[in-house]
């Protein structure tokens, strides 16, 4: 299997598992809800309904990504995946951050009493572990990512130029920080009988919703609008260049990451002066093989010959 192939089977293993406990924690807190009348479950429930249709928006993105290029769209469609990733992050905000401390406040100036407080108790362990479950597979194909750009875990999170993971990541991780919130209010109010704390709790977890939902929309935005290729490919693809017998000089190197698998390069190079037409030709296709070869998500590559570059002093 290809390494493109083993990526996207992770992927694609990581957001079915991440749908599949969503969906199922969903149910159980909206029974928990209820049956207890806690704004911390109604908040939670809310909170993997949405983590739901959220990872299933993030599997559109990829098999939308996978059209083929047309008259419309020239360059394809890789930047589905940083649109879609996008939606999701504004979706984790209003349906999760903005809904729980709205219904945290709600709660706060009218408070009112949680019962059959054992529902609550239940429900929020069960979640617990299959929120687990789904987060340690998604940090196991993060590890991956990680494996082949080591670093700070919050680095690699912000260098990555494939959002799908670290958006899974980040759910499952806001939902088990969440659910333990939620059990520690719910706890405090059964043993002061205050509901109050039951109140803070959402309006704690709504805080987490807010803060992951920034995090998310400020690195899906940055890859919208263009970002460039890694500094590491971008030095793979200068020690190609440089490395060519008949390449006096980089002049200018420009990219794009259109996708996770995708990217544009755009060169500009002096090459020696005693180059004639099938010379310049072979460097040229010489230069833009090697570049694939180094970086098979090279997608388009332009090249273009320098008419006149003054030598640097």
């Amino acid at each position: 299997m290809s390494e493109k192939a083993k990526n996207k089977k992770g992927v694609v293993k990581a957001l079915i598992a991440g749908i599949g406990a969503n969906l199922l924690v969903a149910v159980t807190k909206a029974v928990a809800f209820t049956f207890t009348g806690s704004s911390a479950m109604l908040a939670e429930s809310i909170h993997s309904v949405a983590d739901t249709s959220n990872q299933a928006l993030l599997a559109l993105g990829m098999k939308r990504a996978q059209r083929p290029a047309n008259d419309e769209h020239q360059f394809g469609y890789a930047m589905e995946r940083y649109f879609w990733a996008f939606i999701v992050s504004i979706l984790i905000f209003l349906l999760g951050g903005a809904f729980a401390l709205y219904e945290g406040i709600h709660k706060l100036t009218d408070p009112t009493p949680i019962v059959n407080i054992g529902w609550n108790y239940g429900a929020l362990l069960i979640a617990i572990v299959i929120e687990s479950f789904a987060l340690r597979i998604a940090f196991r194909e993060f590890k991956e990512i990680r494996e082949k750009n080591p670093g700070p875990i919050l680095r690699v999170l912000r260098e990555t130029k494939d959002p799908t993971i670290p958006t899974i990541l980040f759910e499952d991780a806001a939902a088990v920080c969440g659910l333990v919130v939620a059990l520690f209010g719910v706890g405090v109010t059964h043993a002061t009988g205050n509901p109050t704390y039951d109140a803070v709790s959402t309006i704690a977890i709504g805080i987490i919703l807010v803060a992951v939902a920034w995090f998310l929309a400020r690195e899906s935005h940055s890859l919208l609008v263009g970002e460039s290729a890694s500094l590491k490919d971008q030095g793979r693809i200068k020690e190609v260049v440089e490395g060519d017998e008949a390449v006096e000089e980089l002049v200018e190197l420009l990219t794009l990451q259109r996708g996770p698998e995708s990217i544009l390069i755009a060169i500009k190079v002096d090459f020696v002066d005693d180059l004639r037409t099938k010379g310049l030709e072979d460097a040229i296709q010489r230069v833009e093989d090697g570049i694939r070869q180094v970086m098979p998500e090279a997608t388009h590559i332009f090249i273009e010959a320098s008419s006149f570059h003054p030598k640097k002093k």
